[in-house]
């Protein structure tokens, strides 16, 4: 295993990771709060996260990988209440269409999926702890809250003072009269009539969010473990009060490594529904093949903030559908010839980029060099040189979760063909009359058939076996 670095949220740079225990990694991710279908910000963090693991697999490290599910929350209770339906039914519904969404983009399931409704007694028994060290209250409303200013380090990942944070903390914050301190945050929620509740030593209520989490992770990976990852939104105030509970309940260190992946904006602007410019993945999808979303999500670095609209989408389209094309002329000609040597320069490439903190954007530009190398070896007919980019492009776009599904079937979808202009039925149409051309010696007229396909971005190739054709790179 060769050592990689990653951005450390805490230590605001990028560092060397050690493991805890050699050759394994704990990773704990923030995953879903499951009252609507998951929109295109949790697909960042969903496919973000699977291409991490994948990567750090293939380096042979034994990775523990844990998502959470939050399954009981305001949000939910509404929603539920909306729809006249249960909290168990409405859960149970949206998590399967998450798994369902994470799969059609690529991801591998996490090795464990805790749900928050499982996690009562141990986050109460967090609760009680952290009461009898005096870190936390029960409140005269029956709520119980953790004293922030007891926690001599909090801020230290988001890098606030609390100082600093309270100085007009009236105007921004809401302040229940039971707070000693504004920035204090719920434990433990009182039950408001006709709400779900569980019995607990402070009476009938349910865990707050920020405890759900703290409560899962140590349960799942112990109370000190090696990276805990989530989107941009949840440093604070979520990871930062999940590192003050955490440690003030067991004094140890939570965690040594903090991933947070970067914003999606759309078409210049945050996502939101106020603004009209909210999007399901399964809206997009309705559009775009899944794997071209997961190729649009993996080519930019995981830590940038990246711009989601259909001119972006249409690019990274054109883009996969090249590499398909690259593996279709390989087929074409080599249907049956296939090696297990791998070019290792462009191996080792691929994971100088991927172990510099998971820098995919250089990675595909690896595969770029590759797809070049493996269309000039066709055209060439150079059969064991083919071969080998061949097997090394299918290994490294593996690693990436991209190019995974059969070429024609991908080639063929509704929403796989459109790539670039012309149809594939377009250009099968055009090649068979060069063909008849040629054989009727009317070289002008099949030179300009050729001459067109190429301006459109169709490359033709004359083989033994017919003519192949691929898009341009």
């Amino acid at each position: 295993m060769q050592p990689f670095v990653l951005y450390n949220s805490e230590q605001r740079k990028k560092v060397e990771f050690v493991p805890r225990v050699e050759g394994h990694i704990d990773m704990y991710v923030c995953g879903m709060t499951v009252y609507d279908y998951c929109h295109i910000g949790h697909a960042r963090v969903m496919v973000a996260f699977d291409y991490i693991i994948r990567f750090l697999r293939s380096q042979g490290w034994q990775v523990k990988y844990v998502r959470n599910i939050t399954d009981i929350d305001d949000k939910i209770i509404k929603r539920a209440n909306e729809n006249g339906e249960t909290i168990q039914a409405l859960t149970d519904r949206f998590i399967q269409a998450m798994n369902d969404d994470a799969h059609h983009l690529g991801c591998l399931d996490p090795d464990e999926s805790p749900r928050a409704t499982e996690y009562i007694d141990q986050m109460q028994s967090m609760i009680g702890t952290l009461v009898n060290k005096g870190a936390a209250y029960p409140a005269d409303n029956g709520d119980v809250y953790f004293q922030v200013d007891q926690f001599a380090k909090y801020g230290r990942l988001s890098g606030r003072k609390l100082d600093d944070m309270q100085a007009g903390a009236s105007e921004r914050v809401d302040v229940e009269v039971e707070k000693k301190h504004p920035f204090d945050f719920v434990l433990w929620k009182h039950a408001k009539e006709n709400e779900p509740f569980w019995n607990s030593p402070w009476g009938k209520g349910r865990p707050g969010w920020h405890i759900e989490c703290s409560a899962m992770s140590t349960c799942c990976l112990g109370n000190h473990f090696d990276i805990h990852g989530g989107g941009s939104d949840l440093l604070f105030p979520h990871h930062e009060n999940e590192i003050a509970q955490s440690e003030a309940a067991t004094g140890e260190q939570y965690v040594n490594y903090w991933m947070h992946v970067g914003f999606i904006n759309v078409d210049g602007e945050k996502m939101s529904k106020s603004l009209g410019n909210f999007f399901t993945i399964r809206d997009v999808m309705e559009k775009f093949h899944p794997e071209v979303i997961r190729y649009f999500i993996v080519s930019s670095h995981y830590r940038s903030p990246i711009n989601f609209s259909d001119t972006a989408l249409k690019e990274a389209k054109t883009t996969l559908t090249r590499f398909y094309h690259s593996f279709k002329a390989y087929q074409q000609v080599y249907a049956d010839h296939s090696v297990d040597t791998l070019d290792e320069n462009f191996v080792e490439r691929f994971n100088v980029a991927m172990r510099d903190d998971f820098n995919t954007a250089e990675a595909i530009a690896v595969l770029f060099e590759i797809n070049k190398e493996l269309n000039r070896a066709v055209k060439e007919q150079q059969a064991e040189q083919a071969a080998v980019y061949y097997s090394t492009l299918h290994h490294l776009t593996n690693i990436l979760g991209i190019v995974q599904h059969p070429v024609e079937e991908f080639l063929k979808s509704d929403i796989g063909q459109e790539t670039l202009g012309l149809s594939e039925a377009e250009i099968k149409d055009l090649i068979q009359q060069r063909i008849d051309a040629k054989k009727a010696k009317d070289f002008a007229k099949a030179d300009g058939i050729r001459q067109s396909l190429l301006e459109q971005g169709v490359v033709l190739e004359d083989t033994r076996q017919g003519t192949i054709w691929r898009r341009a790179d």
